[in-house]
């Protein structure tokens, strides 16, 4: 039997230090921390082109061959940093982090989110401490939880019935980095036209400005370092969860399979997700984008795994709070990296691609479009009508409930819900484990520690 959750402020209280606890002595002790290694990429590139009249894609962090990988509109948006010292960098970098979490969780959890209350999300906050992705996400200094706010809140406009508002927070997501611009297919299998112009006209023209603020950066970008897959690191890698790093740890060299297995998990996704927006669950249609998005992309590290958040929201939406719950206990273990000197066999197989299995079924078997006629998320693809809103299961079981943590943690927060909300990366670097991070950790062939050295001033 599930042990009984306590039911006083002073047993909740007790709990909730004990977990945090737990989870301090964990992440201390067990993950290896990134020492903010993107941002430093982040950091040194722009300060060398801010400041020193260096070109964004020239830099290269101290003592590895990594530099700056996302389109020359990234760059332009992190000009910022150029007037502050690195620390305060990384300072900023975490509070940024943590309020598009805050956001993330919001908009997953609906309007009955405070019917959660502080026990909830404190419970929530322990959980997904442990989630892999996350971990990465912050050690890193990584800006896929930025993407996938921006990405949700337009999943939020759709459903609400303010699809005229669509479009904007695509359209930076994928001028910033590029594997968001699936949604823009999304919107466009979901039948919203305007929208999907709205993304497609703000990223394009957010990448016209880049490209007047530096053309030489831009011209450079689509033409030499988009296709140079060396910049980013080794596709065989095992932090690298998409069907490509799948392939490349079989040592299949031929891109012709690759296309062939990229075509039919769209050709999946395309049908599930169109059948998704046509029953108006947009949670479900954006939480298979985001899965889609992450196996067809060449590279996919841990952490860029944040986009499956949205797909445990559906779970728990759908009655299936356990398999969510054991989804992301799996997602919480870096067992993937037990395979990181070796990924041969049977069991390299099937290990090391661990992550990239639990994607690839949540692709096949999420439940989307199921919702009952008449209690619709949103309106039809062609209608702007609101339909009724549908309540739904929230994400942290109230505390007169007997649940397991561990279940909670599937959660992330809780779900959209029906009627009122919606729910939903490229070149990067890879994840915790309990093996020494790499120089750059998810993409070098050689162990080492994590990188420590700042950049370079000059």
């Amino acid at each position: 039997m599930t042990p009984a959750l306590p039911r006083t402020d002073r047993g909740r209280l007790l709990l909730v230090l004990a977990l945090a606890t737990l989870v301090t002595l964990f992440t201390a002790t067990v993950p290896l921390l990134r020492d903010w290694f993107d941002l430093r990429v982040y950091y040194g590139s722009i300060d060398s082109w801010a400041h020193h009249g260096g070109r964004v894609y020239d830099y290269r962090v101290p003592g590895t061959p990594y530099g700056f990988t996302y389109p020359p509109f990234a760059a332009v948006a992190m000009l910022p940093m150029a007037l502050l010292g690195l620390h305060a960098a990384i300072a900023v970098a975490l509070l940024l982090n943590l309020a598009a979490l805050a956001v993330v969780l919001r908009l997953l959890a609906g309007p009955d989110w405070r019917r959660h209350g502080w026990y909830g999300w404190a419970l929530t906050a322990c959980l997904l401490a442990l989630f892999e992705p996350l971990r990465d996400t912050f050690s890193f200094g990584q800006v896929n939880l930025l993407l996938l706010a921006l990405v949700l809140a337009d999943a939020t406009l759709l459903a609400t019935g303010r699809g005229r508002l669509a479009g904007v927070g695509i359209g930076l997501a994928a001028a910033i980095k590029l594997t968001p611009a699936l949604f823009i297919g999304l919107l466009l299998l979901a039948g919203r036209r305007r929208a999907a112009a709205v993304a497609t006209a703000v990223a394009l023209g957010a990448t016209a400005f880049a490209a007047g603020v530096d053309p030489d950066a831009s011209r450079f970008y689509w033409t030499e370092a988009l296709w140079d897959t060396d910049r980013v690191g080794r596709l065989g890698y095992v932090s690298n969860q998409s069907v490509q790093g799948v392939l490349a740890r079989l040592g299949e060299p031929d891109r012709a399979v690759w296309a062939v297995a990229v075509l039919l998990i769209l050709g999946v996704w395309a049908l599930r997700t169109r059948r998704a927006a046509a029953a108006g669950d947009w949670a479900a249609a954006f939480a298979l984008t985001g899965l889609a998005a992450c196996l067809v992309s060449p590279i996919t590290w841990v952490h860029h795994l944040v986009w499956l958040l949205p797909s445990f929201a559906v779970l728990v939406r759908a009655g299936r709070p356990r398999v969510a719950g054991a989804l992301y206990a799996v997602l919480c273990t870096s067992v993937v990296w037990l395979w990181f000197d070796d990924a041969s066999g049977v069991a390299g197989f099937l290990g090391s691609n661990t992550y990239a299995w639990i994607t690839l079924g949540l692709l096949l078997w999420l439940p989307a479009g199921q919702l009952r006629p008449g209690l619709r998320t949103g309106s039809r693809s062609t209608s702007t009508t609101t339909a009724a809103p549908v309540p739904t299961a929230p994400a942290i079981s109230p505390a007169s409930v007997q649940t397991d943590p561990c279940t909670a943690a599937a959660t992330a927060g809780g779900v959209v819900t029906a009627g009122r909300a919606g729910a939903g990366g490229a070149p990067s670097e890879p994840t915790a484990s309990t093996f020494p991070a790499d120089p750059k950790p998810q993409s070098s062939s050689e162990r080492a520690s994590s990188y420590t050295a700042d950049p370079s001033p000059s």
